[in-house]
């Protein structure tokens, strides 16, 4: 994913609903970036870029950690004999 992408995944991760989106008359390089965020939820405040920038390493640690364990459990298979070729018709 690129930045925009991992920011709109992160703010959609830290509410339910379309709580937020960006504005269009938009400053910066990206209309999807930090300063362009706007909340349409008035019971929600806008996160600080701190607090959006945590969540966006979080979900990059939780993906990372996913791809880990799927590389392990490959690995702890192929140690108890199954090859390629069963494995990827497991989906690993």
């Amino acid at each position: 994913m690129n930045t925009q992408e991992w920011l709109d995944f992160a703010l959609s991760q830290m509410h339910s609903g379309q709580w937020f989106g960006f504005r269009k008359d938009w400053t910066g390089e990206h209309r999807m970036s930090y300063e362009n965020i706007i909340v349409h939820d008035s019971s929600i405040t806008k996160p600080t870029e701190e607090e959006v920038n945590a969540k966006i390493q979080e979900l990059k640690d939780a993906e990372q950690t996913a791809i880990n364990k799927k590389a392990s459990a490959r690995q702890k298979l192929k140690d108890l004999g199954l090859d390629d070729e069963e494995l990827k018709s497991m989906g690993l």
